[in-house]
């Protein structure tokens, strides 16, 4: 029976979607939810490290711009913050009992720590449509996640249709 379902929120484009397929699910499973935001500094989403200046390959960046680049995580982070605020107000206001978690490191690890601390039953997370050889080459979290935990996942499609890219010659 689905009891605790981790929700991984990640990218808002397609966290609605996937947010109301939880909601769903938790509402008809009298289910508790739990939504966490993976912030990974490996993520190329969420990294804007400091410039260096383009005349001098080794110089040292300046504290202006270190200061910018923790500006930035402070501003992510907040961001998140707020939408995992706003989501599980939603969650109680419908209903069911929900709580939320920000972590930062590796995703897929962390996903895999957080469920099994929590011991979800159930992980819910997005999909974004690879097809071809990116899943392949650059590996599928879908995939890594069914290894690598003993609780069942769920991907929910991209909402939005991918259309497929034509090379014309």
């Amino acid at each position: 029976m689905l009891q605790k379902l981790l929700v991984v929120i990640n990218d808002n484009t397609i966290d609605s979607h996937i947010f109301e397929q939880a909601l769903s699910l938790a509402t008809a499973n009298n289910a508790q939810l739990i939504l966490l935001q993976v912030l990974s500094p490996f993520d190329k989403r969420y990294r804007n490290p400091p410039k260096l200046q383009k005349e001098d390959i080794y110089a040292i960046p300046q504290t202006r711009d270190l200061d910018y680049f923790l500006g930035y995580w402070d501003s992510l982070k907040q961001k998140g913050i707020e939408l995992l605020t706003s989501l599980t107000n939603q969650a109680i206001a419908a209903g069911v009992k929900a709580e939320f978690t920000q972590e930062i490191g590796d995703f897929c690890p962390q996903v895999c720590e957080v469920a099994e601390t929590w011991k979800a039953d159930l992980i819910i997370i997005g999909r974004h449509g690879l097809s071809g050889l990116s899943p392949f080459l650059l590996g599928s979290v879908s995939n890594y996640l069914l290894r690598h935990t003993t609780c069942s996942v769920l991907t929910v499609q991209d909402a939005t249709p991918q259309v497929p890219s034509v090379a014309l010659v």
